[in-house]
């Protein structure tokens, strides 16, 4: 435990700065103003270094993002290999397709979702719980209720990828919106530079 903090008090910002202060002592020695005290005033600079160096940040929140969205996209190609779209009906096909597009290109913008934990769970419940859930309701079905009543459990399936797909949209939504404020941002730095008078 001690030897870690020691390496770690090796590579951190005060021990350069330290280090920084301790060579100007030795230049001052070089340079013969340091005389015969010369290792206090290398000593002395070192630690005045580290004093006024910044202290390392805190950091007690572990940033997952980039491995979760990496577990999330193979749990989300597992649950597509997985799922027999000939057993579907043609709507919920189609509305399944579009809600896993949309989740993939959210999935790969892992920097905006780590600035929203509530989008990355909506993300990772859309792909572990509701998609499967309704899925396997379905697929679940005898071959002969299916014949009965499939009508009603086709409408039941589509009725609920409809909903997936509208909280997906969403979620989406709130993750582009901080890169479409920044675009917005660009277009109003653009034109208030165009109307500044130019340098004399």
């Amino acid at each position: 435990m001690a030897t870690s903090r020691w390496w770690r008090y090796l590579g951190s910002a005060k021990n350069l700065a330290g280090c920084l202060g301790g060579l100007a002592g030795l230049g001052l020695y070089f340079a013969g103003a340091a005389g015969p005290y010369w290792p206090v005033v290398v000593a002395g600079l070192y630690g005045a270094g580290a004093l006024i160096a910044p202290p390392e940040k805190v950091r007690l929140v572990i940033d997952d993002t980039v491995a979760e969205t990496s577990r999330l996209r193979t749990d989300l190609d597992g649950l597509v290999a997985r799922v027999p779209a000939h057993r579907l009906p043609a709507p919920a096909v189609e509305r399944f397709e579009e809600t896993t597009a949309m989740l993939r290109d959210v999935l790969e913008r892992d920097d905006l979702l780590s600035l929203s934990p509530d989008a990355l769970y909506e993300v990772s419940r859309a792909i572990r719980t509701d998609l499967p859930t309704s899925l396997e309701s379905y697929l679940n079905l005898p071959r002969w209720y299916g014949a009965r009543h499939g009508g009603d459990a086709a409408k039941e399936l589509t009725t609920q990828l409809d909903l997936i797909a509208d909280s997906v949209s969403r979620t989406a939504g709130e993750v582009y919106a901080s890169e479409e404020r920044r675009m917005r941002d660009h277009t109003r730095y653009l034109r208030d530079r165009d109307a500044e008078p130019p340098p004399v």
